[in-house]
């Protein structure tokens, strides 16, 4: 007998395969939208309205290469991109940007829980019952769960970012020059774009998220026949969080654009009531809060995974502690230091933010690994970059790369007051 065909039966089923693609793709992509991320695309439609919008769109092009070539290096080896590093290459050379990562991402993960903070406060809760309530939960659901349960709780604090495509609708802003700004270039000529721009590249692309990516792919069991569909989790995952970039930006430059740079993304959730509403407001704290508490859970647990591999270590979400001691061990570690400065008054925040500097170092040399390492037939095999793929992949990795070290420079300047 047929059945006859029903319309909420397909939906189910299209809804099931859905669940069943998204993972560590969207997770990792997603995770960059933290506070800092927010801040910097806040800024960016405050400063200079819809003009860096083209911009995201070759950053976008470019995380999509960096994250499809980690996450093909995780199916195809079973491995992370740091035990990969320890096996072609060496551990004395791998060494080295560990321990960059460890320091970078610590002050990462105390900016992370400085952000829940903040976006508790603009609902009248204190920085002092919130951190320590949110570190317990995060740390309970990667300790005592198993990896699909950690990644279902990850999916759902995905789901605040669409708080962003309801703030700009609700802040009106003129579509036609949306359009053109994200279509045509429309740079600025100045020394403050440059360095917005730098910022936005920075912030976008960063080392946690490649790491992650491969290492949960391995951790999922996603093997060379799953691939398809995760290969569609990685870039699905990069258009989706980078669209929610794009929102950030419009949504700030119809409100307040042309206003001047922002410091936090606490202070654009703020800046938005007067113009767009206290709607407004609400939605940006709620999408502030769920990026935080997502990237605070996703940063130390690259940190983890990396060390992990690094020592040939055990490193699974769905150990128990006693089999993976030094894996959940440092994650522990992380989240306990992490929301303790994070609770320290004053400016010290601030001072370990400054450790992001790191990040510009790895990222060149991380990224240069993932390009040799899918270029390596050894590695890959039939699944290695194709010629045209290599192109494309160089010349993003360069640019990329590049461009974060001009980000140390930057940094570096401004501490000696040269720039």
């Amino acid at each position: 007998m047929i059945r006859p065909f029903n319309r909420e039966w397909l939906r189910r089923r299209r809804f099931v395969v859905l669940l069943a693609v998204l993972g560590p793709g969207v997770i990792a992509a997603n995770a960059g939208n933290d506070a800092g991320g927010i801040a910097t695309y806040a800024s960016a439609g405050s400063q200079f309205v819809y003009r860096t919008l083209f911009l995201m769109v070759l950053v976008t092009v470019a995380l999509v290469v960096v994250q499809e070539m980690a996450a093909r290096l995780g199916a195809y080896s079973g491995e992370g991109l740091i035990s990969l590093v320890r096996e072609q290459f060496s551990l004395r050379v791998a060494t080295v940007p560990v321990v960059l990562m460890v320091i970078a991402n610590l002050g990462l993960v105390v900016s992370e829980f400085a952000g829940i903070g903040a976006g508790f406060e603009i609902f009248g809760v204190s920085r002092y019952i919130a951190i320590p309530i949110a570190a317990i939960a995060i740390w309970a659901v990667v300790v005592f769960g198993t990896y699909r349960y950690a990644e279902r709780v990850f999916l759902l604090l995905t789901l605040v970012f669409l708080a962003y495509p309801v703030a700009v609708f609700l802040g009106k802003p003129n579509w036609g020059a949306v359009a053109t700004n994200t279509l045509l270039p429309h740079f600025v000529a100045s020394h403050a774009f440059v360095l917005l721009a730098v910022a936005l590249v920075g912030t976008t692309i960063t080392p946690y998220m490649q790491l992650y990516q491969a290492a949960a792919v391995s951790d999922r069991g996603i093997g060379p026949e799953d691939y398809p569909r995760e290969r569609v989790d990685a870039i699905g995952g990069v258009i989706f969080a980078n669209l929610i970039s794009m929102f950030i930006i419009i949504a700030t430059a119809a409100a307040i654009g042309g206003t001047g740079a922002l410091s936090s993304a606490d202070q654009a959730a703020r800046a938005l009531a007067p113009v767009a509403g206290s709607s407004a407001t609400t939605l940006f704290a709620v999408g502030l809060l769920g990026a935080s508490a997502l990237a605070a859970a996703i940063v130390p647990l690259s940190t983890a995974y990396g060390l992990a591999e690094a020592v040939g270590a055990e490193r699974s979400v769905s150990r128990r502690f006693s089999e993976a001691r030094l894996f959940l061990g440092l994650f522990t570690g992380q989240i306990v230091l992490g929301a303790a400065v994070a609770l320290i008054p004053g400016n010290l925040i601030h001072l370990l933010i400054n450790t992001q500097i790191l990040n510009g170092v790895i990222t060149p040399v991380i990224l240069a690994f993932i390009l040799i390492l899918a270029n390596r037939r050894s590695v890959l095999g039939d699944a290695v970059n194709s010629p045209r793929f290599r192109v494309v992949a160089t010349v993003s990795v360069v640019a990329v790369s590049a461009l974060a070290l001009l980000v140390v420079l930057q940094t570096v300047a401004g501490w000696l007051h040269l720039g």
